[in-house]
C-alpha cells in the first residue's frame, strides 16, 4: 500500500512575525503588569497565536471527495488480494452444501430436525 504524501507545510512569514511578537508581548507584560492580569493577558495571547497556528492552513485539505476515492481504491485493493480466499471459502460451502444435499436424500426423512 502506498501512502500519499502530503504537501510539504510552509508557515507564512506574518504567522512567524505574528507568533513572535505575541509571545514577547506576552513575557513583557509580566515586567509591566501585575502578575495576575500578566497572567490572563498572556493566557489570552497565547491561546490566539495557537489558534492562528491551527487555522493558517485550515482549507488546504483533502476534499470529501478524494478521500473517498482514496478509500475507494484501498478497498478495491483488499478486495482483490482477498479473492484467492473467497474462492477457497465458496468452494468449501459448496461442498459442505452437497454433502448436507446428499445425506437428506439417503436418510428417508422430510427434512431436517
Amino acid at each position: 500500500m502506498t501512502q500519499e504524501s502530503s504537501p510539504t507545510r510552509r508557515t507564512s512569514p506574518l504567522l512567524a512575525v505574528g507568533v513572535v511578537v505575541g509571545l514577547a508581548v506576552a513575557a513583557g507584560t509580566f515586567w509591566v503588569l501585575d502578575t495576575i492580569l500578566a497572567a490572563f493577558v498572556a493566557i489570552v495571547l497565547v491561546v490566539g497565536l495557537a489558534m492562528a497556528v491551527a487555522a493558517h492552513d485550515w482549507d488546504r485539505h483533502a476534499s470529501f471527495e478524494e478521500r473517498e476515492l482514496a478509500r475507494a481504491r484501498k478497498r478495491a485493493e483488499k478486495w482483490e488480494r482477498d479473492a484467492p480466499a473467497r474462492a477457497r471459502d465458496r468452494a468449501k460451502w459448496e461442498a459442505h452444501q452437497a454433502r448436507k444435499a446428499g445425506k437428506a436424500g439417503t436418510t428417508g426423512t422430510d427434512g431436517p430436525r
